[in-house]
């Protein structure tokens, strides 16, 4: 009896530890892709993207009606890629929250987007990725946005 808990609880151990260590490679897929957003790198980026695929932004208009925008990934990259040099955007991850099934992860990520140090927005950030062979890849992103109701600077 003593041996099946043991073997149990080295089971349950041996399942959480990989949860952990996919969830860990999926932050890291998301924390590559920001870090090409920061430095302009698209090719970065796209190492973590599968290829084209759609992104939206939930948000309300300025008569507070609900809008969603959809476009692709191939437009941020575009945006990223022009981006004048003298432009610093940094959006600033303050939580994740990961989810993986088999191939396919979710990851909530809030933040506070920042334009040349001047607080503009927050949000948070839906990332579905796929596991491609071994390699977390960003699949759909879908984003809010506000004005009101952040803590900027205080996380």
């Amino acid at each position: 009896m003593l041996r099946i808990i043991i073997l149990c609880l080295c089971l349950s151990t041996t399942a959480m530890y990989a949860q952990n260590d996919e969830e860990a490679k999926v932050k890291a897929a998301i924390d590559t892709f920001f870090e090409g957003f920061h430095k302009g790198d698209t090719i970065m980026m796209k190492s973590v993207m599968y290829g084209k695929f759609t992104t939206q932004t939930a948000f309300k208009d300025k008569d507070g009606k609900d809008v969603l925008r959809s476009g692709e990934s191939t437009d941020l990259i575009k945006a990223i890629g022009n981006r004048p040099a003298n432009q610093k955007w940094d959006e600033r991850l303050l939580d994740y929250v990961i989810k993986v099934d088999n191939n396919m992860a979710n990851a909530w990520t809030p933040y506070e987007f920042w334009a040349n140090g001047n607080f503009s927005h927050c949000g948070v950030n839906s990332f579905q990725l796929f596991n491609d062979n071994g390699k977390w890849k960003i699949i759909y992103l879908i984003d809010t946005r506000q004005r009101t109701g952040c803590n900027e600077g205080k996380n």
